[in-house]
């Protein structure tokens, strides 16, 4: 079968999204179908109807050759556009700040901004349905968090499929005495709530390593010196894929509690490297992954019951290990041929 896989990218940004369409060419030709990726462009605020308009032009039924393309996988606004008559959308997210992330975004804007953005929200969220909805489109979220969304903002129905973590050499090469944390550094990832927790740990042993880059680089870096925990906090900015596999390897445990996640692959990386991941009652996706007290904790989204959280970890190696070899077991359910055999599926 020959599969076209699209999505969309804002320019020199690369997200979670990206890795897991690349992951999805990268599937489907092990399973010995042809398949490519096609990224469609993601224009700044004032100017997505345009980038709903060219994705919608885009020619995606024929190869350059003139040879039928069978399938196309489509994953983030506006990428599910394109015209297929086997189109399975794979959904990371529409436009949040028109959708669960309206209210935040409102608040910012004045009362101008408001009305002009009220207007493009019910633009945005009428072609949404109509794309959607349309036949021949098997809309399938990736986690139960996403179809909540779909239901509740839009009444639109899906199935659920999680992504498996990428195919990389996951390993577990012991239990340092860190806890590692990966992320785009943006509010809405929260880092800080592991800045301030760590300012908390009992365990003055415990050190935290956070990789990543983004806007929320400088006001972390600040809240570390003003917090004098400069000896036990590093924040490693971007760091290579292989760097990252062997953080995941010698870490105590993996810190990920974004606000309401759409998924994060991050959660699946750290089960697949035999580690347990401490996340928040309200973060979504890795919610449904992270089972309190067994692979992992779900906590407040508070520094203090972070903070206890980490003092276990960093107090009992051993059942830092019992919970990421039980990660390390639930992972094994998610495969990358099961996913390719549902996304193949009529």
């Amino acid at each position: 079968m020959r599969v076209l896989v699209v999505t969309s990218a804002a320019l020199f940004v690369r997200g979670g999204h990206m890795v897991i369409a690349e992951e999805t060419v990268a599937a489907l030709r092990r399973a010995g179908h042809e398949a490519d990726l096609f990224v469609t462009p993601q224009n700044r605020f004032g100017r997505q109807v345009s980038a709903y308009l060219a994705t919608w032009l885009s020619d995606v039924g024929l190869t350059a050759d003139g040879q039928a393309i069978d399938r196309v996988v489509s994953f983030r606004f506006p990428s599910y556009a394109v015209r297929h008559s086997h189109h399975v959308c794979w959904l990371n997210h529409r436009m949040r700040e028109y959708y669960d992330l309206w209210e935040a975004f409102a608040a910012r804007l004045t009362p101008l901004g408001r009305l002009k953005e009220g207007v493009r929200r019910q633009i945005f969220h009428f072609l949404d349905g109509r794309l959607l909805r349309r036949p021949g489109v098997r809309v399938v979220a990736q986690s139960r968090t996403i179809q909540s969304r779909l239901l509740r903002l839009g009444g639109i129905r899906s199935e659920v499929l999680y992504p498996p973590a990428p195919a990389f050499a996951y390993r577990t090469d012991g239990y340092g005495d860190y806890i590692f944390a990966i992320s785009r550094l943006d509010p809405l990832k929260r880092l800080d709530l592991l800045v301030e927790a760590a300012a908390l740990v009992k365990h003055q042993g415990l050190r935290v390593k956070i990789a990543g880059s983004g806007p929320d680089e400088a006001r972390l870096r600040g809240r570390v010196r003003e917090l004098g925990i400069e000896d036990r906090v590093e924040l490693l900015g971007k760091i290579p894929d292989d760097e990252m596999i062997d953080h995941l390897a010698r870490c105590r445990a993996v810190f990920f509690a974004p606000r309401d996640e759409d998924y994060g692959l991050v959660t699946l990386q750290a089960f697949r490297s035999g580690k347990a991941v401490v996340t928040a009652t309200d973060s979504g996706g890795p919610t449904e992954l992270v089972e309190d007290g067994r692979n992992g904790y779900v906590a407040p989204p508070d520094p203090r019951a972070m903070a206890a959280c980490l003092d276990r970890l960093a107090q009992d190696e051993s059942l830092a290990s019992t919970m990421g070899h039980q990660g390390l077991a639930d992972a094994q359910r998610h495969s990358w041929d099961s996913v390719v055999a549902e996304l193949v599926r009529l």
